[in-house]
């Protein structure tokens, strides 16, 4: 069992966000808490030429990204959450419809530049949160742990 010391929650959070549409995959070593990512051109950390049934030989553990609308709640979160009811009004509008992303952070980055800092706190916060989740999900982490975790890593205070 791992340690959450022995892990990088921001790297996890990362692979569990990842939507990037290119052949690759973020692998968990369940011994060390190391991440490894392999993509079907380079292999695993550009050394090591395996495909894919190799791969699955491994004692590697696959991070599989969550779905698009995890994330989405987040900046739906953020913008109802925050004070400012101009600023959530024109957030909450940005998200709707496609492009909602790119959207929402246009118009946070050039309209609202004094909120950046604090949705880059408000998601990270909730992305390392996932990671624990994740962790305890796959039995890699003790639940008592993870339970402490959570319970230090609220949603951080919004303007």
């Amino acid at each position: 069992m791992l340690k959450l010391g022995q892990v990088d929650l921001d790297e996890i959070a990362q692979a569990l966000s990842d939507q990037t549409d290119y052949e690759h995959q973020w692998m968990l070593d369940p011994a060390t808490g190391e991440l490894h990512i392999w993509t079907s051109d380079t292999g695993l950390d550009g050394q090591d030429l395996m495909d894919d049934d190799e791969l699955e030989n491994t004692d590697l553990i696959a991070i599989d990204p969550l779905p698009s609308p995890v994330w989405y709640a987040d900046m739906a979160d953020f913008a109802e959450r925050i004070s400012d009811e101009h600023a959530s009004r024109r957030l909450a509008r940005a998200i709707r419809g496609r492009g909602a992303f790119r959207h929402f952070k246009d118009e946070l980055y050039e309209e609202y530049p004094d909120l950046v800092s604090v949705w880059h706190t408000f998601r990270d916060v909730r992305a390392r949160r996932r990671a624990v989740e994740w962790l305890l999900d796959e039995g890699l982490i003790d639940a008592t742990e993870a339970a402490h975790y959570l319970k230090g890593h609220p949603d951080p205070a919004l303007p």
